[in-house]
């Protein structure tokens, strides 16, 4: 059977462009190799999936801190509002969040993913299950894909839409760069993005599991702060997670030890003076207590002994001994406490895959490959990433949707 099309990947951009080209008349067939559609979209927002960022244009470029330029006529094409759009045609009520985070509002999932397969169903879109091994190419034209079953499926174009390589459990190994360099396409390096990161400090591990909220972490490179938010992170027993850990991440392009360090005010609604006001309250409160134990109105329990280690006072003494100048001391320590970056955790452990197929070789208008004609791209698999909230599957529904749009019909 012959096909308008072939996509390889039944993930964000492989579905959209899908149902996209089916609705304009196309004869698609999707190939997944986990048989069912949006395996890693049950897992993003830890399980709520965070479809866009509603916002507009020129923020979303303002989140793509790689190749932004390049998704201009995709995000232009298909906005976060379309997104939003779409989906609520498709029976998902959705809802917007802090940071503009846009879910559905149900806080499942799962409902994106069933509202996919309905409306594959109702196209009657066909889904295979199967690995594909390699690309077909004559005269420099894709014209289909060989199976592991060394079955050959002909068309007039493939897209390719296999994800990253992050988060292989839900079948993103990295099997689209393989084709894309079958067809001559230049791979800029992986490294991992949106990923936890391995501090030098070993108490951090004395934390574990230690989830510390409304505290605002910086990031700096040398002297200068790149990255700067509130929000929530995680301790680790490598060192640190969590949202704002993941966001900064995406800051960090070249990396050398010890040239990143992370500052974290565990107070940031209080001043200095504020916070030195508030603790000689609680010290005046607790006159004869050892000054270990009189900071658990202050501090979550786990992270008190590090601090009082860090701040040089000893745990056994006495709240009344304590100086003015070992208490202003311990103010700075709680508005700066400092980690010292080792390095990103493995590429597996990573949201999203930064590096890829080099978008010098993509025709931005389209997403065809300027290097094989018939041969398409969307998603992750490109050399394009975003910092976290929606941004990443904006970039997959968008330039899913214009790899869509512009699939060839058979001539």
């Amino acid at each position: 059977m012959k096909y308008d099309s072939i996509i390889i990947g039944g993930g964000a951009a492989g579905s959209i462009a899908a149902i996209v080209a089916t609705k304009l008349g196309k004869k698609v067939l999707v190939i997944e190799k986990n048989g069912r559609l949006g395996k890693k979209l049950l897992i993003t927002g830890k399980g709520r999936c965070n479809i866009t960022n509603n916002c507009d244009t020129n923020e979303l470029i303002n989140h793509v801190p790689t190749n932004a330029r390049f998704l201009y006529s995709a995000f232009s094409q298909f906005s976060p509002q379309d997104v939003m759009d779409f989906f609520i045609n498709l029976g998902v009520p959705l809802k917007t969040e802090r940071g503009n985070r846009v879910f559905p509002a149900s806080d499942k999932a799962k409902d994106i993913v069933v509202a996919l397969e309905r409306e594959f169903n109702k196209n009657n879109i066909h889904l295979k299950e199967q690995t594909v091994r390699e690309l077909i190419i004559e005269n420099g034209k894709c014209i289909g894909v060989k199976l592991e079953n060394n079955e050959k499926v002909f068309a007039n174009s493939v897209l390719i839409a296999t994800g990253g390589q992050s988060y292989q459990s839900t079948g993103s190994t990295g099997d689209g760069y393989k084709f894309a360099k079958q067809a001559g396409h230049t791979i800029v390096e992986l490294v991992p993005s949106l990923v936890p990161i391995e501090i030098v400090e070993k108490y951090c591990s004395n934390m574990m599991g230690l989830s510390l909220k409304n505290i605002t972490l910086s990031l700096y490179e040398k002297e200068k702060c790149i990255y700067k938010e509130l929000g929530e992170m995680l301790f680790t027993h490598f060192g640190v997670s969590g949202p704002l850990v993941l966001s900064a991440s995406s800051h960090i392009r070249e990396f050398k030890q010890n040239k990143f360090t992370i500052k974290i005010d565990l107070k940031p609604a209080l001043s200095i003076e504020q916070l030195d006001k508030r603790i000689q309250r609680d010290f005046a409160d607790a006159t004869n207590k050892n000054f270990i134990n009189s900071l658990h109105a202050l501090l979550p329990t786990k992270i008190i002994p590090t601090i009082v280690k860090l701040s040089g006072i000893p745990g056994d003494l006495k709240v009344n001994q304590i100086t003015k100048e070992q208490r202003q001391e311990f103010v700075l320590l709680l508005k700066n406490f400092s980690l010292t970056i080792k390095g990103f955790r493995p590429l597996e452990e990573a949201i999203i895959t930064s590096g890829g197929v080099s978008v010098k070789e993509i025709n931005p208008k389209t997403m065809e490959s300027k290097k094989v004609s018939g041969l398409f791209f969307a998603g992750e698999v490109m050399d394009v990433d975003a910092y976290t909230g929606g941004f990443n599957l904006q970039i997959a529904f968008s330039t899913g949707y214009l790899a869509g749009l512009n699939l060839p019909y058979q001539h």
